[in-house]
């Protein structure tokens, strides 16, 4: 049902997280991933959350409220595609919203709990959301984007910051999920 977006659903920033999410019910890949990613973060200590690999880089905790807030701008879009918006939505600065989010502040625990929210939040969404809303078109930051891109391009963001989260940070259990 819920076919891989074609490259004219999603801006081309967007083919590499699509791209990494496999074939099959994408509903059912961010029930597997979120549960995969949550039981993951459980097992990383707090002290953990506040290692940085690299000066400058985010801590743990910063990816992990990214995923959140990325998450949550996809569900959003999803919405608005869905409900017909013609309004060109706006783009997501990362480094602003990392800037404001108050993540260093908060336990590892506690983000982790919140990415777990915002996935059921997600996966509510999507499954609300008739056959004929997934295939619905508009805009974001200009460019064609489609609902069912939406979904596609939430699995695939968290799938690449859990492969960072492991690679560069040493957290998170093995890559995929």
């Amino acid at each position: 049902m819920h076919q891989r977006p074609g490259p004219d659903e999603f801006a081309p920033f967007f083919q590499g997280y699509v791209a990494r999410v496999p074939d099959g019910d994408v509903i059912a890949t961010l029930e597997r991933q979120g549960a995969a990613t949550v039981a993951r973060l459980a097992g990383v200590a707090d002290a953990r959350g506040g290692f940085a690999y690299a000066p400058g880089k985010w801590t743990v905790r910063r990816v992990v409220q990214h995923v959140a807030d990325g998450e949550r701008l996809f569900a959003y879009r999803a919405l608005c595609l869905a409900r017909g918006e013609q309004a060109s939505l706006p783009p997501f600065d990362e480094d602003l919203y990392a800037a404001n989010d108050g993540s260093d502040q908060r336990t590892l625990r506690s983000l982790t709990e919140e990415f777990a929210s915002v996935r059921a939040a997600t996966l509510t969404l999507l499954r609300g959301l008739s056959p004929d809303a997934w295939s619905r078109r508009g805009l974001v930051s200009g460019r064609p984007a489609s609902v069912r891109a939406q979904a596609w391009i939430a699995a695939g963001h968290e799938l690449h910051h859990l492969e960072v989260l492991r690679e560069r940070y040493g957290v998170a259990g093995p890559a995929g999920a």
